[in-house]
């Protein structure tokens, strides 16, 4: 097929330079008076414009519109030519020992039986989009990690991000109060951009394994080392959340983080006021302290063990302490006595003693490394671990109503009114997301566009298309995935097209919206408990519970989901709570909360007052067994007897 195509392009090439000037020269001929003479001249001067003048002038036009033509032709041509003559003079050509070789090792296979492997070939080595985008000229020691705006990561690093994010939210679950208005607005804040991002990275990637987690990064030497090079101080902070990490899966003193004050003010000015709140850190005057910090029984095998303690300074040059058992040193001080690696901005690190790479180090600027303590730090004031300041039911019935809570999410505008045929579109979003016309699911190929449907769900009033760029894909330059949601939405719409002729997202005044008579159960959820936060109705907020049929798009980690679905939960939260208050039956009652405590199982007043419900009814050891699940699974979760983060 390409020979042919080609063979045309030749021949209709050759018919544009060809058959204009033949056609010419035959139709013109007649036309042309000859060569001009001084009579002629004198002739076309007096009267210029004469029928024979303007029929020689087109004709001369015609001529030089079709030498233009050719000489463009031409030279595009002769271009493409010397471009192919430049890639064969650069093809590498077998040596005579090369062809020898090949002859040879053709024969050999031709007249070998295969044997198949049992083996599986190497995986290919992972490249990252920041080591395309910023290849280094000297060999490095690269591993797989992940790009956010300011800084690079390891993988097993990102992943500890992401295990740190989902504590914050099971702190949130476990504090939260049902049935009470919400006091504190943070409790729904969405995470910073750089947690997000990190999320995003690894949604499709599986966790390292078991045997890596907790282990530092880019191993240091024994004596420590002084970091230098335009990367340093991005380095020294990627060293300090890779061993709070470690310390947050440890929280004893074994392996504390030693930091001192200038080195934190330094690196860190905005967290330098609050580092008492991020768990593992010791922030020290002078590094002479260190050692009373560090634990007494460190050994060598401490050191060997793969999780030292860091000490990070960045005093002027001093004397070290005589002996750090267990600990690294690592300092910015250009004049310490010690091992210097050079860091560039991109965690590529060379020794500079021997000129060997090492391996890449997590970098990190200050706002990234900012975001990411934020879910390591913890407020100064714990959550009080009992539910007494919550009564078990009210006193007048008619105060039994769903409270308002802040930062929740609006209820939708109301559908316009349409006949019972036109609620032919659902979307179902709690639980399993899946879209249904006339009842039959449609099978959407992207994994984007059912984000999209649910995002937009989440948000009735539509979204922009930055808005849906920086909530898909966070991180990334806008400009850059735009393209992405264009294709996506593109793709939906012709897989609805194939199956209804309804229009699901609509476009209008530059936002996407879904279409207002399109059936979703998270609207209809939402307008039960805005109507149960209004009005007094016995049984109101029974229509909240029988509406929740699962958690907002269930077994999915968008970055962007965790507040809606949170939200959601405590909507359902507060109306068992609230219609268990409201009964008379205290099995009834018990029922409504053993309900909610299997929607959130983490939650401690839930726990409570179910087990204050057994203890009235006489079963104290049922009472005593539920609270001790509880908290083994706290404990399980890693969240047991820790205040509760509040990310701001």
């Amino acid at each position: 097929m390409n020979g042919a195509r080609r063979l045309a392009a030749a021949t209709a090439v050759l018919a544009v330079l060809a058959i204009p000037p033949w056609l010419l020269t035959t139709l013109t001929r007649a036309h042309l008076p000859g060569w001009p003479t001084s009579t002629r001249l004198r002739d076309w001067l007096t009267d210029p414009l004469t029928p024979a003048t303007l029929t020689t002038g087109l004709i001369a036009v015609a001529w030089l519109l079709w030498l233009g033509m050719a000489y463009t032709v031409t030279a595009t041509a002769a271009r493409r030519l010397g471009a192919g003559a430049r890639w064969v003079r650069h093809l590498p050509l077998p040596t005579p020992w090369q062809a020898a070789a090949t002859s040879i090792a053709g024969a050999a296979a031709l007249t070998t039986a295969h044997t198949p492997t049992t083996h599986p070939p190497n995986p290919p080595t992972p490249v990252t989009a920041d080591e395309l985008q910023h290849p280094s000229d000297t060999p490095q020691i690269e591993r797989g990690g992940v790009v956010v705006p300011g800084g690079w990561l390891p993988d097993d690093t990102a992943h500890h991000i992401a295990a740190a994010a989902a504590l914050v939210w099971l702190r949130r679950r476990r504090a939260h109060q049902p049935g009470q208005p919400d006091t504190d607005a943070t409790q729904l804040t969405p995470l910073p951009a750089t947690v997000t991002a990190v999320q995003a990275a690894i949604a499709d990637q599986p966790p390292p394994p078991a045997a890596t987690t907790g282990a530092m990064q880019a191993p240091l030497p024994p004596a420590g080392i002084r970091l230098a090079g335009d990367g340093a101080d991005h380095a020294a902070r990627g060293l300090l959340i890779t061993r709070l990490l470690t310390a947050l899966r440890d929280p004893t003193d074994t392996i504390p983080v030693i930091v001192t004050s200038n080195a934190l003010t330094r690196l860190l000015p905005s967290v330098a006021e609050t580092a008492a709140t991020i768990p593992g850190l010791h922030v020290i005057d002078t590094l002479e302290r260190a050692t009373a910090l560090l634990p007494a029984s460190s050994t060598s095998a401490t050191v060997d063990s793969g999780t030292p303690s860091l000490v990070l300074t960045a005093d002027p040059a001093t004397a070290a302490p005589p002996n750090l058992p267990g600990a690294r040193l690592v300092t910015l001080d250009a004049g310490a006595s010690l091992p210097t690696w050079r860091v560039d901005r991109h965690g590529h690190t060379v020794d500079h003693q021997t000129g060997q790479p090492r391996p890449r180090m997590c970098v990190l600027d200050s706002t990234a490394a900012t975001d990411l303590l934020a879910v390591l730090a913890q407020p100064t004031t714990a959550a009080p671990d009992t539910a007494a300041s919550a009564p078990a039911r009210p006193i007048n019935r008619a105060q039994a109503t769903i409270p308002r809570q802040a930062s929740r999410i609006s209820p939708p505008t109301p559908r316009r009114p349409t006949e019972a045929a036109a609620t032919a579109v659902q979307l179902r979003v709690l639980g399993r997301p899946a879209l249904l016309i006339d009842s039959e699911e449609v099978a959407i190929r992207r994994s984007a566009a059912l984000q999209i449907l649910v995002f937009l769900a989440v948000h009735p009033d539509g979204a922009t298309t930055t808005q849906l760029v920086h909530a898909l894909w966070p991180g990334l330059p806008a400009h850059t995935v735009t393209g992405r949601i264009y294709t996506t939405l593109s793709d939906l719409r012709s897989t609805i097209r194939a199956t209804s002729a309804e229009q699901v997202v609509v476009h209008t005044e530059d936002r996407y919206r879904l279409d207002p008579r399109t059936d979703v159960d998270l609207w209809r959820l939402q307008a039960a408990a805005h109507q149960s936060a209004t009005t007094d109705a016995p049984g109101s907020w029974q229509a909240v519970i029988d509406a929740y049929t699962g958690d907002l798009a269930a077994g999915h980690t968008w970055p962007w989901i965790d507040p809606p679905r949170e939200a959601t939960r405590r909507l359902v939260l507060d109306a068992h709570t609230t219609a268990a208050a409201a009964q008379t039956d205290p099995h009834e009652r018990l029922r409504l909360l053993q309900a909610a405590i299997r929607i959130d199982p983490y939650n401690q007043q839930l726990h409570q007052l179910s087990a204050d419900e057994l203890n009235a009814l006489g079963d104290s050891a049922a009472a005593a067994d539920l609270l001790d699940a509880h908290r083994q699974r706290l404990r399980v979760a890693g969240i047991l007897d820790q205040p509760v983060i509040s990310v701001r």
